[in-house]
């Protein structure tokens, strides 16, 4: 009898916990989601660096990966609460596909890097050419940021905008002190690589 308490009170405390833990992972995801949202709202303006993959932004990976939290954490919380063993079984395959995908991606990521470099690197360069062309304010207001915020200039140096401007000239966002036309002066005044 004492044994069977002992049991009861364990399997409690287990359900309590794993609905604890759920309605954090849950939280968690709500939380993600709503940043990714604030983000497609008031950065809406801004698109990804990527010219080949222009729906690959920060807020839109933000948004996804918040739904699929939610989304897991919801069933680990009904199915703990409910006891259900049909909704806690699709929670663990759920948590354990995404468990394998996050190892087959590092593994991957590892193998590849260098041809991941290289493709990151040439679809940069490829969304360099279309800065300041009509109908990518986006992807210009995304460079500008980028190469103010980090202090940066081009993809791998300043040279990369000689290719884009066909001259030796750069944005205004590559220059050390902003000013209109700095991006005309000389290469001195410009962001390079350290």
């Amino acid at each position: 009898l004492r044994r069977c308490r002992m049991a009861e009170g364990c399997m409690m405390a287990l359900r309590y916990g794993m609905v604890f833990f759920n309605l954090l992972f849950w939280l968690g995801g709500c939380g993600i989601l709503g940043v990714g949202v604030w983000l497609s709202v008031t950065q809406g303006n801004f698109a990804t660096l990527s010219s080949s993959l222009p729906s690959l932004s920060a807020a839109n990976l933000l948004i996804a990966v918040g739904t699929i939290i939610m989304v897991i954490g919801c069933l680990g919380c009904v199915g703990a609460v409910k006891e259900s063993r049909p909704l806690l079984l699709t929670f663990f395959i759920l948590l354990l596909l995404i468990f394998f995908l996050e190892i087959l991606s590092i593994m991957l990521f590892f193998i590849y890097q260098d041809e991941i470099d290289h493709y990151a690197q040439r679809d940069l360069k490829k969304g360099l050419q279309l800065f300041g062309t009509e109908g990518n304010v986006g992807l210009t207001n995304a460079w500008m940021i980028v190469q103010t915020d980090f202090r940066c200039c081009g993809v791998t140096n300043h040279t990369d905008w000689f290719e884009v401007y066909n001259a030796t000239r750069v944005p205004d966002s590559c220059c050390l002190e902003y000013s209109d036309n700095c991006g005309l002066d000389n290469p001195g005044t410009w962001w390079t690589a350290v």
